[in-house]
């Protein structure tokens, strides 16, 4: 990811916090975070309660969401959340 002026890092937060809060509704989860490694450029979200889907329907369930994305990263992540 390239440097981002300050409208384009609120922009791109807004954009975060959007996809972090899909993802938590399509996963029925109540809480949610999520971790932006810029070096390896992946993005990391992790979710309550995903522990309880399989791979397959993660993959079912995130791939529409993942596909509508405007985010330049190399690699998302969906892990369960720990407390």
């Amino acid at each position: 990811m390239s440097k981002l002026n300050e409208s384009d890092f609120q922009a791109f937060e807004e954009d975060l916090e959007i996809l972090v809060d899909v993802l938590r509704k399509t996963f029925d989860s109540e809480h949610s975070r999520y971790y932006v490694d810029e070096r390896g450029e992946a993005l990391y979200v992790e979710l309550e309660g995903l522990d309880e889907y399989n791979d397959e329907e993660i993959a079912e369930l995130a791939g529409p969401v993942l596909d509508e994305l405007d985010l330049d990263f190399d690699e998302i992540l969906l892990l369960p959340l720990k407390k």
